[in-house]
């Protein structure tokens, strides 16, 4: 058997998705700007995606739904957007992250960083989420923008982005959230949050690959990271994906609608292989089951290296993902677990394990079955991991 648990990577592309693509790739695949009517024929199903888009995310007439090729190319159009526009010419100089967001935000930040930003780096508490009051007290007046993403990538923890928009609002400050692993498991509803950049990416909720999405409050000015033609209203210049588009579209209106059963049937599957895996001595998940996207888990087990885990799923047909990894001798360890705090001996032992609509319950068995196989297997040859039992509670 094969079982899929790496959801938070990439999904499948939805069988309805692929139907509504195809006609795009060999029939109507004409160049959307071209005033042909081998160009018009795709403007329908243009048209038509993007009103699932925009509903996907409650976006308003007033706002812009930009589809760019990825959600990093969303967020780097953003932080560099707001260079250009507020801090290349004085008017500011500080932008707010934290530090679990994704590397395609901290890695952009670090380059701000070289060319004279301020970045403050806000650290996240035990349960892997930012304190309200350290971001009340890192903004200033020359506070251009604060990014912090609506879920973690790696322990599906659940920010206060409600919270977090009001704050900026308050203080009169741009806000940015990397919605990528939330759209499909939760409500994303961007009039509601008040944000004012929303990014997103379609491979992560059933759609194709290589084509995402950036939400602009109120058509909010914003520097183009790509010029060249008016694609896109001038705002993101490249021709058109036009089968992407259409597979996005298809996927959020279908994410949207699966809603309820991401809450009951998936998380169900999610808590029953949870439950399983802590009945294992020494073994922690960041974060309690409500506080997190349905489908996640980052699990620690104690004595097992992550990057061992893997291999031993690997060889039965389990795909899963750990932040860990072994660089010559050296273990590195998962820089989300050392970002909460978590001890030396945790550190480098993170599995994350993310299902979707597609996981069965036979998969869920499956795996109980093996990652007790696995850990048995590995604990036995550890050279580090002696059983005393404890009295352990779910979380770190």
């Amino acid at each position: 058997m094969r079982v899929y648990l790496d959801n938070n990577a990439t999904t499948i592309v939805d069988p309805k998705v692929k139907e509504k693509m195809d006609p795009f790739f060999c029939q109507m695949y004409g160049n959307p700007n071209s005033l042909h009517q081998f160009g018009s024929e795709t403007h329908p199903a243009l048209s038509r995606a993007m009103d699932q888009l925009y509903k996907g995310i409650n976006a308003q007439d007033e706002d812009d739904v930009i589809v760019t090729s990825c959600a990093t190319e969303s967020n780097n159009w953003v932080l560099k957007g707001v260079y250009f526009d507020l801090i290349k010419d004085g008017k500011k100089d500080h932008i707010i992250t934290s530090s679990v967001e994704h590397p395609s935000v901290l890695a952009t930040c670090r380059f701000l960083e070289s060319i004279g930003v301020r970045i403050t780096y806000l650290p996240v508490n035990s349960k892997g989420v930012i304190e309200i009051e350290d971001l009340k007290n890192a903004i200033d007046d020359k506070t251009a923008l604060v990014s912090i993403m609506w879920a973690n990538n790696e322990t599906g923890m659940l920010f206060p982005v409600k919270e977090i928009s009001e704050v900026c609002k308050e203080k009169g400050v741009l806000f940015h959230s990397d919605a990528v692993q939330a759209i499909g498991k939760v409500k994303v509803d961007a009039k509601d949050t008040e944000v004012d950049f929303l990014s997103f990416s379609a491979h992560k909720f059933h759609g194709p690959k290589g084509v995402g999405g950036l939400y602009i409050k109120n058509s909010e000015p914003l520097s183009p990271l790509l010029n060249g033609g008016e694609h896109m209203g001038g705002r993101r210049s490249g021709t058109l994906n036009v089968p992407g588009i259409v597979g996005m579209g298809e996927a959020m209106e279908l994410a949207d609608s699966y809603l309820d059963y991401e809450y009951k049937e998936v998380k169900r599957l999610r808590d029953k292989l949870e439950d399983a895996i802590l009945k294992i001595p020494d073994t922690f998940v960041v974060g309690t089951k409500d506080e997190r996207v349905p489908n996640t888990i980052l699990v620690s087990i104690k004595g097992v290296e992550g990057e061992g885990m893997l291999w031993d799923l690997n060889r039965y047909g389990i795909a899963a993902s750990t932040g860990s990894a072994c660089a010559s001798e050296d273990l590195e360890s998962n820089p989300v677990m050392e970002a909460i705090g978590a001890e030396a001996d945790l550190a480098h032992t993170a599995l994350r394990l993310s299902l979707s609509r597609f996981t069965t319950e036979e998969e869920i068995d499956y795996a109980i079955e093996h990652i007790n196989r696995a850990v048995k297997r590995l604990r036995a040859i550890s050279s580090t991991y002696s059983y005393a039992p404890k009295n352990h509670k779910n979380g770190l």
